[in-house]
């Protein structure tokens, strides 16, 4: 008997980081399906642009991007005033040379490996949506000290 897929009890808006237009895409359909809207950039000096211009209430960040990373661009956005700083990320990523531990020193809020599975991703977003004041245990979430 297979588990339920873990859900969040609203619809969000996520912003999706990624140069690889099938990776969008096919975020973007997992996502839809579960009833969340998404915004999709193809650049880190994107996703800044966007954050300044709207809120999120999580983003999905590619790590290798040309022109500016993944983590360079968390840097960046941790950096800026206001709330859009605080908005959880989650790194997407195929790159094994790094444990997903090392993302939270990195200003990360969850990972998720790639090739993505869908519940795990959906149980990474569902971590980083809960309000952050409520423990979670999830392997797919790094939890920042506030």
């Amino acid at each position: 008997m297979s588990q339920p897929f873990p859900t969040v009890d609203r619809s969000l808006v996520i912003l999706h980081v990624d140069d690889d237009p099938m990776n969008l895409r096919v975020v973007e359909e997992i996502l839809t399906a579960f009833h969340h809207r998404t915004v999709k950039v193809r650049s880190g000096p994107e996703a800044l642009e966007r954050l300044a211009e709207q809120a999120f209430d999580v983003v999905l960040m590619d790590i290798h991007m040309p022109r500016m990373s993944g983590i360079q661009a968390v840097e960046r956005m941790r950096a800026f005033p206001g709330p859009a700083r605080d908005t959880p990320v989650i790194a997407l990523t195929a790159d094994v040379s790094r444990h997903p531990q090392e993302y939270l020193d990195l200003g990360f809020d969850g990972y998720v490996s790639k090739p993505i599975l869908v519940s795990r991703l959906l149980e990474a977003i569902k971590a980083a949506a809960e309000p952050k004041s409520a423990p979670v245990a999830s392997p797919y979430r790094i939890n920042r000290a506030v």
